[in-house]
């Protein structure tokens, strides 16, 4: 199918409430058209919660969804150089500071 084609069938599906299974979309077409409804009928069965993605299914045969991104783990503490880690120019030297505990770094 062409997307000229899917998107006049998006178009006729606008008023539908999703998500929306591939019966409910097949009846509100056949409300609209027919000839939309029959070429409704070819999605595999499932839910369809974008009118984008009904598009794509016709166009392109259904796909499986991505897996979801990892989220992000939590950072582990304060960054390197403390609060000056984010100022462009920090008043710290580089110095061990002051709340620092005797064994870490090792003084001499």
């Amino acid at each position: 199918m062409d997307t000229q084609r899917a998107t006049e069938i998006q178009a006729v599906l606008e008023g539908i409430p999703l998500p929306a299974s591939r019966g409910a979309l097949v009846a509100y077409a056949r409300a609209q058209d027919a000839s939309i409804a029959e070429e409704l009928s070819l999605l595999p069965d499932g839910t369809y919660d974008r009118l984008d993605y009904v598009g794509e299914v016709l166009m392109n045969g259904a796909k499986e969804p991505d897996a979801p991104s990892p989220l992000p783990r939590a950072e582990s503490g304060e960054p390197p150089g403390r609060s000056d880690y984010v100022t462009p120019s920090p008043d710290d030297t580089g110095a061990v500071p002051d709340d620092a505990p005797p064994t870490n770094p090792p003084q001499n």
